[in-house]
């Protein structure tokens, strides 16, 4: 299964609910984009820095490993329309701005801790928004790092248990508290 074959699988599991899924199911671009979009090699570090937050590195690598930002700004740039990817970067330079007014420091320069509590901080407050499936930036930053790592070939085959030939469908396994999800 290649990497395109696996984000369908993904999105239709996820009911298409993740923002670009359209793009991703149909295979066609959004009509309305933002022309010339493009991320600075500081943006990349900086969404690598957002995904190792999400998915850091334990016995297995984090996000960053798997080159996330690179990975998020082709699902911004090839799947959002314009107004999600506007809604993407305006996203972007308030976590920047906002993480330095509070903790005193760049998101990239401050400690794993502060990083985290800052982007459970963001989930809270959409939680207790009351506004359903408003598409914010922590939404669109945990699906595409959640997306991208489990469909890269660090997060198939080190995070999840992989065979990459199927061998014969056996219905009934025993599940050992700690065995790895399959990869799909």
């Amino acid at each position: 299964m290649n990497r395109r074959d696996a984000l369908k699988s993904v999105a239709l599991m996820m009911g298409g609910t993740m923002i670009g899924a359209t793009a991703i199911l149909t295979g066609c671009a959004p009509e309305n984009q933002i022309k010339d979009l493009n991320f600075s090699p500081e943006d990349l570090a900086f969404l690598d820095e957002i995904g190792e937050t999400i998915i850091p590195t334990t016995d297995t690598p984090g996000a960053k490993a798997t080159k996330i930002g690179e990975f998020m700004q082709m699902m911004v740039k090839d799947t959002y329309d314009a107004e999600q990817q506007q809604a993407f970067i305006d996203g972007l330079n308030m976590i920047r701005k906002e993480f330095k007014a509070e903790k005193g420091s760049d998101f990239i320069q401050a400690s794993a801790e502060d990083r985290l509590a800052y982007l459970n901080g963001l989930q809270e407050q959409f939680k207790n928004s009351g506004e359903e499936r408003k598409p914010i930036i922590i939404n669109m930053l945990r699906d595409l790092t959640v997306l991208g790592y489990f469909t890269s070939e660090i997060g198939a085959t080190q995070a999840l248990r992989y065979v990459e030939v199927p061998g014969r469908y056996d219905g009934c396994l025993d599940y050992q508290k700690g065995d790895k999800a399959w990869a799909i």
